[in-house]
Parts: structure tokens; sequence; C-alpha cells
């Protein structure tokens, strides 16, 4: 057998016991759901080895989604670090066997403190089950490790179950998109769902705007002291009545030679797509390219331009 084969192998057995795993999911999960959401505190995930690499990634996903969390490593915290739980907390164990050296002592301490205790084990008459509040069972029938001995399947069991896990409780919080671009405020999650047109457009710093009744030269020379593509045209209140881009110029330069003596409303667009303050920077990238569009005007609840958001904005924005 070739790596290839060997490497699709471990893929569909694992999907096949994930899928199995599915089927089987049921009243501890859903018992589990409950005893995190009656906590106060925080939640724990604790774990060693390969298990406690599958907990640390856990923790993380249930605190970007709604869930504190934090990571605790299953044998060190009977050294000292099992200080950090309070009663209010809840500790979701990770043990495959759950039967892991000195799982009795660890249970012992963690109810001793008054936390609440979640297993998500493979064995549902190991210690760990039969100290828990709620049990996952990670029933699968063998590991992908061709000795069936590697912790392969079972830990990609964890991991899917761990999101789950967070998933339904973001679900049953009401956590929202905005909720999540909070905790990423730094990378591109946050920026995709943070960032809005009217923070593109302040960024400028200008916003070139022209009366009607002003001559194409005048809407030239604005565009060119903001070092914009385009200008907003305005009536005498100041709401929006029309746009004027490099490229409308372009256009009607060749067939009008006297162009730039034109009253601009003779030339600009009339009725112009334009984009809310609120409208996400992601949704007026999507405009723009849908649209073939290299900018466009942003004008507030009351029609009056308040910037252009062009595709250079954009890129330097990271979307």
């Amino acid at each position: 057998m070739n790596s290839s084969d060997t490497g699709r192998r471990v893929l569909r057995q694992e999907a096949a016991a994930l899928e199995r795993l599915a089927g089987l999911l049921g009243e501890g999960f859903s018992r589990a759901v409950e005893v995190i959401l009656s906590s106060s505190g925080k939640v724990a995930v604790a774990g060693m080895g390969k298990s406690g690499l599958v907990g640390r990634k856990i923790a993380a996903t249930l605190s970007s989604t709604g869930t504190p969390a934090f990571f605790l490593h299953a044998a060190e915290s009977l050294h000292g670090d099992i200080g950090v739980l309070t009663g209010d907390d809840v500790v979701v164990a990770l043990s495959f066997s759950g039967k892991t050296g000195g799982i009795d002592v660890f249970l012992s301490a963690v109810s001793n403190i008054g936390a609440k205790i979640i297993a998500i084990t493979g064995d549902k008459d190991s210690p760990l089950a039969s100290g828990s509040d709620a049990v996952i069972l990670i029933d699968i029938e063998k590991e992908a490790c061709p000795f069936n001995l590697a912790p392969t399947t079972s830990t990609t069991a964890m991991l899917a179950v761990g999101d789950a896990l967070a998933l339904a409780l973001l679900e049953r919080r009401g956590f929202r998109p905005e909720d999540f671009a909070s905790r990423h405020p730094g990378g591109t999650l946050g920026r995709r769902l943070l960032l809005r047109a009217g923070d593109l457009a302040a960024r400028k710093k200008v916003n070139p705007v022209l009366e009607k009744g002003r001559s194409v030269k005048e809407a030239l020379l604005v565009m060119t002291s903001a070092r914009s593509g385009a200008a907003s045209i305005v009536d005498s209140s100041g709401v929006l009545v029309g746009y004027f881009t490099d490229g409308d110029l372009r256009r009607h330069i060749q067939e009008d030679e006297e162009l730039l003596t034109r009253k601009i409303e003779e030339v600009m667009t009339k009725d112009p797509v334009t984009l809310t303050p609120e409208c996400p920077a992601v949704e007026a990238k999507d405009i723009l390219r849908k649209n073939s569009f290299d900018n466009l005007p942003v004008i507030d609840s009351s029609g009056r331009p308040v910037g252009i958001v062009d595709e250079r904005d954009i890129i330097e924005a990271g979307l």
C-alpha cells in the first residue's frame, strides 16, 4: 500500500467514526451543555499527553465563542495548579481510557473544591466517568493506527466533540458574529467582521465634494486636491445628487472638446450606487468587485456624502 492509500484509509476511517459518533450523541452531551450553562464560573479543560494537546484547542475554541475557558494540565494540577479552580467552575476532563494514573486523586481534589466535572472518555465504566456529573462517551471501534495503539481516531473524536460542545453553547448563549469579532480584533476575522465602510472612508481624512452648477474643470481640481479618483456631487443642502469619476472623464473627453467647461450635472452619474457608513467593509468589497467599480460614495442617513471607499482602501485593510 502506498502512502496516498494509507492517507485515504486513515481519513475515511476517522470520518466514519465521527459519523457513527454523531448518531450516538445524546443525553450525556445535553447534560454537559446544561452543566456549563448553569455555572457562573469558567471552564477548565483538563488532560494529559495527546488528550492534553486536544484540550488546549478545545479551551481556545470555547473562549473564542463565548464560554471563558482555560487549559489545566491534569498531572501538574496535583502539585498546586488546581488552586486556580473555584467551586463555580466546571472541569471538562479528557481521557479516552478514563483510567489515567492519578485520576482518582484528581477527581477527589476537584470534588473537594466543589467544581462540576464533565468527562469526555471512551469508557462509560471508567473511574473518570463514574466520578463525573456528565459523561460524553467517545465510542469508537478502533484507532486508525494499524496497531490500534497511537491515539488517532480517539483524539480526532475528542476534538470534534469539543467543537460540538463549544458551538452548542454558542447557540444557546445567542452569541453573534460581532461577539466573535470582538475576541479577534487583531486578525483578519476581526477586520472582516468589525470594519465598516465609514471606517475606511474616515481614514482618508478627505471628502471630495462639489456642488452642482460647477464645471467639470472644478470637479477635477477638487479630485486632484483630495488625491481621489472621484467626487460626490451635492445640491445646495449638501445631499448627494450625483457622482463623477475619472472614468467618466475618460469616456466623455474623447467626444467632447468642451467637456471641461460643461456643468458637472451634464456628465455626472445620477442616482449612483452608494454605501452607508455601517456597511461592513467586506460587503463593500463585494459590491465594488461585483459591479467593477473602482470606488463608491459613502452617505449618511440624511443622504449627505461622508467620504469615498475605493479598491485601494480594501487592499490596505487586508480584505
